[in-house]
């Protein structure tokens, strides 16, 4: 993986839009900073991308490998849909796996890894979690949605956690919604003691929908593979979406499927895409 000390081998992935460094640190330790992670975020000073991957041995049975998450601005995050996806074609690509389904492991849970065909994955993302504190959502009682005010205005929210913290918002007219006025404020609301994601989703049938996201410490990104999954698992458990749904977003599809059963996973399938390889000093 390495040149020499300070020269790192990386990948350029993405999934819809939403980009990635992968570091492949299973054979070398790789130390690295939130300052660093900075640094080479920038798209105009560094290579550029919304997470940071670090690819890294796994140190239990059920797990072939682990891996980390870090956003942008270096806060390290437990959830990446997307970001799942490319580190499983990552394995395929470069043929560090030869079984069809794998699992690994992530900061707070494992996933399993499906090879579809070509560049399209399958990916168990587990169970949807309702409970307030396990969001964590600081609220009265458990419901099925809930009403914050942001800027004047009731805004009826639902919340799931896939790993990590979703507000959902339904809207009539997506391409109206202002999705970075609202979402910055609803990400840092002091009801959400660890921040969250906010989704916005416009339903068009049973079986498809519309979304955009904003990423907390992020912004809106192209694609949110676990906000797609928070969408259709709370469209799911309130009967406005099917079983098997289409999820449209700004740079491409992807299918969400959920049984809507306490205790069964749900799972996500869409395409990775490997951009180039290359190599950065620090």
């Amino acid at each position: 993986m390495f040149l020499k000390k300070n020269v790192v081998f990386f990948s350029k992935m993405h999934g819809l839009g939403n980009d990635f460094v992968l570091i492949d640190s299973t054979q070398h330790d790789f130390f690295f900073s939130p300052q660093l992670i900075k640094k080479w975020s920038n798209r105009y000073l560094g290579i550029g991308f919304d997470q940071f991957l670090v690819l890294q041995r796994s140190n239990c049975v059920q797990a072939s490998f682990f891996y980390r998450i870090f956003n942008s601005n270096g806060l390290e995050v437990e959830q990446c849909g997307n970001g799942a996806r490319c580190v499983a074609y990552y394995l395929f690509l470069k043929k560090k796996i030869s079984k069809k389904k794998i699992c690994v492991r992530t900061k707070n849970r494992y996933l399993f890894l499906e090879h579809i065909r070509d560049n399209i994955f399958k990916i168990d993302m587990g169970e949807p979690v309702f409970t307030p504190k396990n969001i964590p959502f600081l609220c009265i009682s458990e419901q099925l949605n809930y009403t914050i005010m942001i800027h004047g205005i009731n805004y009826l929210i639902y919340v799931v956690t896939i790993g990590n913290p979703h507000c959902v918002i339904q809207v009539d007219d997506i391409k109206s919604i202002n999705v970075e006025k609202i979402g910055r404020a609803l990400s840092v609301h002091s009801s959400f003691p660890e921040g969250v994601n906010v989704g916005f989703m416009q339903i068009l049938s049973k079986k498809k929908i519309l979304l955009r996201v904003y990423e907390r410490h992020v912004g809106e990104t192209y694609a949110c593979g676990s906000g797609a999954c928070a969408a259709v698992s709370v469209g799911i458990l309130n009967k406005m979406l099917s079983n098997n749904v289409t999820v449209v977003l700004l740079h491409g599809k992807l299918t969400i499927s959920w049984n809507g059963l306490p205790g069964s996973s749900l799972y996500m399938s869409g395409e990775a895409v490997h951009v180039y390889d290359g190599v950065i000093t620090h």
